[in-house]
């Protein structure tokens, strides 16, 4: 579907609100507003919850149960308050809201209804406009060999696994190249790369090999905590490989 058949459908929502996440609004926020010009290209209206923070997902993995609670608290009653759909873009946050909420509140019946409801209404970016909107065609040119990298919560947590590739392919101009071992994980995984910093190496070391000899001139995927990890790991390489986010990308093709 294109956008004009959405809207004439009335598939496209009237306005969504937008969880930075931490890494984007702190590190990368040249991405967090890509998410917003594509959306609004669409003819979307974005609101961002002043009040957010981070969703506490790197509490909860670290075992600090009840610090990561205060802060689910606080985020889920910032979203509740929100009004439509919320797009997130990273898979690992989103995965934190939609999922690991309930588990946290799984003996709170109060906050578990209100995890639920918030959660009900959460998409991460590149399934937002697959699943939600209906969109693959969004008028995107860009001329480029491309490899995608799917990171784990995003494809093994949501479930996300083709609805990037969707969009990718049908972005005019991209020549999609299938990675060696493109399932693997990229030795991030937030903690793990700083509690077990070689294992996380090697892992990382073993994605690239298969990302050069791809012979791609971009690196794309949809959470930056796999792309710092990356994009670092070709910078001390000396790589011209290009790293992206899908939203990046996408915002690159539709000017």
């Amino acid at each position: 579907m294109k956008p004009a058949e959405a809207h004439q459908s009335g598939a496209l929502p009237a306005k969504v609100q937008l969880f930075h996440t931490c890494l984007i609004n702190e590190v990368f926020p040249e991405v967090g507003m890509s998410v917003v010009r594509v959306l609004e290209k669409l003819g979307i209206e974005v609101e961002v919850p002043l009040r957010q923070t981070c969703c506490g997902q790197p509490a909860y993995n670290a075992g600090f149960q009840a610090d990561a609670k205060k802060v689910a608290r606080h985020m889920i009653t910032v979203l509740h308050q929100a009004d439509g759909p919320i797009v997130i873009p990273s898979g690992s946050c989103a995965d934190m809201v939609i999922h690991q909420y309930a588990v946290l509140f799984q003996d709170d019946e109060k906050w578990l209804a209100k995890a639920h409801s918030v959660a009900a209404r959460c998409h991460e970016f590149s399934s937002f406009l697959v699943d939600v909107v209906g969109l693959t065609q969004i008028g995107a040119r860009v001329r480029a060999r491309i490899a995608y990298h799917p990171s784990c919560h995003l494809s093994r947590g949501l479930g996300v696994q083709q609805q990037p590739r969707e969009l990718l392919r049908a972005v005019a101009g991209v020549e999609m190249i299938e990675l060696r071992e493109s399932e693997e994980c990229c030795g991030f995984g937030g903690l793990f790369s700083v509690k077990n910093p070689e294992i996380s190496g090697s892992m990382m070391n073993r994605k690239l090999a298969a990302v050069e000899c791809s012979n791609a001139e971009r690196l794309v995927s949809c959470d930056m905590g796999c792309l710092l990890q990356l994009a670092g790991g070709l910078h001390r390489r000396g790589s011209s490989i290009k790293t992206q986010h899908l939203a990046q990308l996408l915002d690159e093709g539709m000017q």
